[in-house]
């Protein structure tokens, strides 16, 4: 019985990395709880663990008197001299084992339940320890389980959690894959420390530049900006520090090695690099590429900026579903609203009218309809393909996304009824030949 308790205690060694001393130690207070059950009120009641043979005793330190008037606090004279303790007088205190029969196995049984709680405890102590200071680190697990729509990850002695919204919507996950994270977050929670894992932060690329890329992790190149819609396109914005440094070919790498592998570490996600610039309008230019700029227009108290391309190279700016031109606005941290050349002078009339067809769908307010319309949504059927989220990161519109994106839905479905009732009418007035 002993060596099999020594056996768990050699396991959780093995297996959390927690010494034996720490284990033993930890399991001292359940042991006395069984003593004092065992053996009774003893005085100054304790229990040792041989580390060796795992042999546990119990020990009190009791009283030596004449007359003994309780015998779990006192001994006698007699006895005390009798149990190897020849020089024993009046008012000595004497250790003498109580150990019961059978109370190994009593203790063990005790052990072994405290010893589950403990272990627990002292892992999640050595998570924290351990992980604290690696908030930012990119590190490599295996996809253990799914809880829900969360990702378990192990990381060896430790378990870590991707959260769904730290998911990459467009990436597949099976258990047994092994994948590389960004430690995003050590957090305490009321069940001990939680570390959150994430593949969709802005900052897992921006690591994996640092990681790829020899002149950003020595800061001879800064990534000034980064905007990111995971699964899809990243921008990045680099700046050099060596005036013989081009910033966008140090990144990029012969035959463009380095950003090909940081591409394929991110399932084949676009990523754009663009050179730093303070001047507003040619870092507006380069953001939008790959679309050609005829002009661009800058309103400074508004940080807003109008930028005028050809006909032929709208959609090439706004991209698709506006996502060039929505990543462009976040890197430079400016509103754009992208116009074809040929349409300035109806700009307004044009924009009038978006609003007004906005405005009219129940649940959206005339002030939220100009908002979505600047940042490129000009009607119902373009909201139907936007993101919550993308919406309530517009700070004029917020935790109006939901209620906005609901009544464009609702909108859809009554004119999709309207049209299927027009149909059935004029099928059901045809003469019948």
């Amino acid at each position: 019985m002993n060596a099999e308790f020594l056996a768990v205690l050699e396991y959780w060694e093995k297996e959390k990395g927690i010494t034996k001393d720490v284990l033993l130690n930890a399991v001292q207070e359940s042991l006395l709880a069984a003593a004092k059950k065992a053996v009774g009120p003893a005085r100054e009641l304790r229990v040792a663990i041989d580390p060796k043979s795992g042999d546990i005793k119990a020990w009190a330190r009791l009283v030596v008197t004449e007359r003994v008037v309780s015998k779990h606090d006192q001994m006698s004279v007699f006895d005390a001299r009798r149990a190897k303790f020849p020089d024993a007088k009046v008012g000595d205190e004497i250790d003498v084992e109580v150990t019961p029969a059978g109370f190994g196995r009593i203790a063990a049984q005790y052990a072994k339940q405290a010893l589950m709680s403990q272990v627990r405890k002292a892992e999640k102590a050595m998570i924290y320890d351990e992980f604290k200071d690696r908030v930012g680190d990119i590190v490599s697990g295996t996809v253990r389980r799914f809880d829900r729509s969360d990702v378990v990850m192990d990381l060896g002695k430790f378990e870590a959690i991707m959260p769904n919204r730290e998911r990459v919507p467009t990436e597949e996950y099976q258990v047994g894959e092994r994948i590389r994270c960004f430690v995003k977050a050590v957090e305490m929670t009321p069940h001990g420390p939680e570390i959150i894992l994430s593949r969709a932060d802005p900052n897992f690329v921006l690591k994996l530049f640092r990681l790829e890329v020899a002149e950003v992790n020595d800061n001879t190149i800064e990534i000034r900006a980064i905007a990111r819609e995971p699964g899809f396109r990243t921008k990045v914005a680099v700046y050099s520090r060596d005036s013989k440094v081009d910033p966008v070919g140090a990144c990029v790498g012969l035959r463009g090695q380095r950003v090909k592998n940081i591409v394929r570490e991110l399932n084949n996600e676009k990523v754009d690099i663009i050179p730093w610039s303070t001047d507003i309008k040619a870092l507006a230019t380069k953001a939008l590429d790959p679309a050609r700029i005829k002009s661009i227009q800058v309103d400074e108290a508004r940080k807003r900026l109008l930028v005028l391309t050809s006909p032929d190279q709208l959609a090439l700016a706004v991209g698709r579903r506006g996502q060039n031109a929505r990543l462009a606005s976040r890197l430079i941290g400016w509103q754009i609203d992208i116009e074809a050349e040929a349409d300035v002078n109806g700009f307004e009339a044009k924009v009038d009218h978006a609003v007004h067809e906005l405005a009219a769908v129940p649940g959206i307010s005339e002030e939220h309809a100009r908002v979505l319309v600047n940042i490129g949504f000009h009607g119902v059927q373009d909201l139907l393909d936007a993101e919550v989220a993308d919406l309530a990161a517009v700070p004029e519109i917020g935790a109006a996304a939901v209620i906005i994106l609901e009544a464009a839905k609702g909108e859809m479905l009554r004119r999709n009824a309207g049209s299927s009732d027009a149909v059935t009418i004029g099928i059901s007035d045809a003469p019948v030949s």
